[in-house]
């Protein structure tokens, strides 16, 4: 009972997380920083709710729709931040950088804190120090490989733009495509979804259709005056707008994403938890970038590229070094405390460090440090080679 309670009590949360930027709109609220907390936990809320949606959802959708499905609302408040700037982009090309500084933030935190958490959390219930993941990621390990390989093109051309978005959106279908072959188990549900889950069909059904309803709505409003705001608090504040949008916008998205997986660990599920990260990470990866230049170029009336100045480059560039460092730590389907351990470490140095020397040290400390794994450690060098070699729908 008092665990329903507590479920209770996040949901009830997590609604009025929402209503309240809506009250406060109406208003006419305009203080920078009073709105950029306030829209910020309207869609840190939203999130909550979405991904609770989102997996209940999984009892009623047929899985052929509901993977992409699922995929989507996953990231949307990341999505619904990101193409903003890129819309903004192609009426001011100035927003092109804060436009790359929330993809990169969001995809960086995503790995340099989100997974590393999952095994914390499971070393600390469990006293185990190394989380065994299964074969079944395979095909997210795949098209992460893809896309990130693919996405060192980006700081080479110095631009993201229409082709960019072809070959990225082309990864997502393939990817979609390939788990919706992938054979359909029940959904394990945890805290809120477990008891939306449980509810009549047509209960069900109502409410989840209510939260997705009120979440889209509030990441609507919220969208452009979280941006702005945040923006704008960056500007009184003296603080670097670019940095602010790389990493308090994310974490207002990302958190919720970040809860969940870390409550699987606690419940010695870190499999469920990680792989939903690996998961948001190939979506982020392909789906987010290749509606950058899209928002872009309807916004401007015209197909173009978003053009990406020495300091975005190099922070793409740092991106994809991480992504290919992770996976590489990861490609042997065991994470270790060490290794999560190595992956926070690396992120929180770059990230109170932010100075583009050191930023470009640290690609090539990804980078050494992938091809030193690959190079001294037969095991990820068999792994590697088996999933180049082999299309991942033809896997077991």
């Amino acid at each position: 009972m008092a665990q329903k309670i507590e479920t209770l009590g996040m949901m009830a949360l997590s609604l009025v997380l929402m209503g309240q930027w809506v009250f406060l709109r109406g208003f006419g609220a305009e203080v920078p920083v009073l709105v950029a907390l306030a829209s910020g936990a309207s869609i840190f809320g939203a999130a909550f709710a979405l991904s609770w949606a989102a997996e209940a959802a999984q009892k009623d959708i047929p899985a052929s729709l509901s993977v992409a499905f699922i995929a989507l609302l996953a990231v949307l408040p990341e999505y619904a931040v990101d193409i903003y700037f890129a819309w903004q982009a192609g009426q001011d090309p100035t927003y092109t950088q804060y436009a790359t500084a929330n993809m990169t933030g969001a995809n960086r935190l995503l790995i340099g804190a989100g997974w590393p958490m999952v095994v914390f959390a499971y070393w600390w219930k469990s006293k185990r120090t190394v989380v065994e993941l299964k074969k079944g990621e395979n095909t997210e390990m795949f098209f992460l490989l893809a896309a990130t390989v693919y996405s060192f093109s980006i700081p080479l051309t110095g631009t993201i733009g229409p082709f960019d978005s072809a070959v990225l959106l082309i990864l997502f279908i393939a990817y979609i495509a390939t788990i919706a072959r992938s054979a359909v188990v029940e959904p394990e549900l945890e805290g809120p979804a477990e008891l939306i889950g449980a509810l009549p069909t047509a209960g069900r059904r109502l409410v989840v259709f209510g939260l997705f309803a009120f979440a889209g709505v509030a990441i609507f409003l919220a969208a452009e005056p979280f941006a702005e705001a945040l923006l704008e608090t960056g500007r009184h504040a003296g603080i670097d707008e670019f940095i602010l949008v790389q990493w308090l916008a994310p974490l207002a998205s990302e958190t919720p994403e970040f809860v969940v997986a870390i409550l699987f660990a606690l419940r010695l599920k870190p499999n469920i938890g990680f792989a939903a990260l690996l998961s948001s990470k190939v979506n982020q990866w392909t789906l987010l970038i290749s509606m950058l230049p899209l928002a872009f170029s309807v916004s401007a009336g015209t197909l173009g590229a978003m053009q990406l100045d020495e300091r975005q480059s190099h922070e793409v560039l740092l991106t994809s070094a991480q992504s290919l460092f992770a996976l590489i730590v990861v490609i042997d389907l065991r994470f270790g405390i060490f290794e999560a351990l190595a992956l926070l470490g690396l992120f929180a140095v770059q990230l109170a460090w932010p100075d583009p020397a050191v930023r470009m040290a640290f690609v090539w400390i990804y980078l050494g440090g992938a091809v030193a794994m690959f190079v001294l450690r037969p095991t990820v060098r068999e792994r590697l080679i088996a999933l180049v070699t082999h299309w991942p729908g033809k896997r077991g």
